[in-house]
């Protein structure tokens, strides 16, 4: 994307590419297929990237096209695919089931590579939209293999190392301030809520009690005061999210978490607070955002979740916004932010695409 944690470098080697497909989703993909937009003069920079999980074989040409349509969006002069798997080769036969070398007879088939016929699909795919796959790639075991290379490098029990190091897209995402995870599951257990233990229960106390003086207040002050005093207790709550070492050991109490969630119910303020991913404290606000959507109860957990979600997805990080935006749909289904959200980051609107969307709306809120 435009505005990637990991800028749009010049691309290295194949094997730097495939060693850093981690750094470009945030997390190691398992058994996923993944494509690469490569843009620039003769496609010499990295792009948009997007993954998804490796379909069932009656599922990969619909696949193929979804994802050939989303990586389209940014214009590739081409594209590196890479399929990421610890499957085993595969043999190959004929329709008679053994190979035919004429002059000599029938020997046991040679294996293969796996996925081949999803790599097909997807390379049909992007032809189909007159984009080019640069490389064919598989992923496996700390090694990479070129599909289309006849060379025994690429045979299947051979194979090339993945290069070590600290590579240029490494040390890029690293000044981007980019988190590795694992995989998946940890970006959804970074903003889980810790279980059904003593500081859970005090978490719920703390929401019943700010909730009965939030609706209180309400009823006495009306909706325009509470907001502003909400907007106050985010503004001081993000100031302590600043990282620093003041803030180093700093853990919100959870009557402050509590105060935040149930002032993010109110549209203006949660609208209000979108400002936030565009200013010097996008930072500290995302810390808020992760920490009060890992600590709320359900529902509440629906306006932090998608506050983040925008602040992962204006620093180009698509699958944390996504684990967001999963959660707030959870939260509220019916949620027409979250939701519009997710449709948007389905089509790979750009961040700044995004920037530009959320500044004009609060120029308009502004005006109005």
């Amino acid at each position: 994307m435009d505005d990637s944690p990991i800028p749009v470098i010049r691309l290295g080697d194949t094997g730097e590419v495939a060693a850093a497909l981690p750094l470009l989703l945030g997390f190691h993909p398992a058994e996923s297929v993944v494509l690469v937009s490569l843009r620039g003069t003769g496609g010499s920079r990295v792009g948009l990237t997007v993954r998804a999980d490796l379909p069932p074989p009656a599922a990969a040409r619909s696949l193929a096209h979804t994802l050939a349509a989303k990586v389209a969006t940014d214009e590739p002069e081409a594209v590196l695919l890479a399929v990421v798997s610890d499957a085993p080769d595969v043999m190959a036969p004929d329709a008679a089931g053994l190979a035919v070398l004429p002059g000599v007879g029938p020997f046991p088939p040679a294996p293969e590579l796996p996925h081949r016929d999803l790599v097909h699909e997807v390379v049909l795919a992007l032809d189909a939209r007159d984009v080019p796959v640069r490389e064919a790639l598989l992923v496996r075991s700390g090694r990479w293999w070129d599909y289309d290379c006849p060379y025994p490098c690429c045979e299947p029990g051979a194979g090339t190392p993945l290069p070590g190091g600290a590579s240029p897209l490494a040390a890029a995402a690293v000044a981007g301030g980019a988190v590795l995870a694992p995989g998946r599951d940890a970006l959804v257990a970074r903003i889980t809520p810790s279980g059904d233990g003593p500081g859970a229960a005090a978490m719920a106390a703390a929401c019943v009690s700010a909730g009965r003086e939030h609706a209180a207040r309400l009823r006495s002050l009306g909706p325009a005061a509470v907001a502003a005093e909400a907007g106050a207790a985010i503004a001081a709550a993000v100031a302590d999210c600043r990282p620093g070492p003041a803030t180093a050991a700093t853990r919100l109490a959870d009557a402050r978490v509590a105060r935040v969630l149930w002032g993010l119910t109110l549209i203006e303020v949660r609208d209000r607070a979108l400002a936030l991913a565009l200013g010097e404290d996008a930072a500290a606000a995302e810390v808020l955002w992760t920490e009060c959507t890992r600590r709320a109860p359900v529902p509440l957990d629906g306006p932090p979740a998608t506050l983040l979600a925008v602040s992962a997805w204006l620093r180009g990080d698509g699958a944390m916004a996504n684990v967001a935006l999963d959660r707030a749909l959870a939260a509220d289904p019916g949620a027409t932010l979250p939701r519009l959200l997710a449709d948007g980051l389905a089509a790979c609107l750009p961040p700044s695409a995004l920037r530009a969307l959320i500044g004009r709306t609060l120029e308009q809120d502004a005006a109005g």
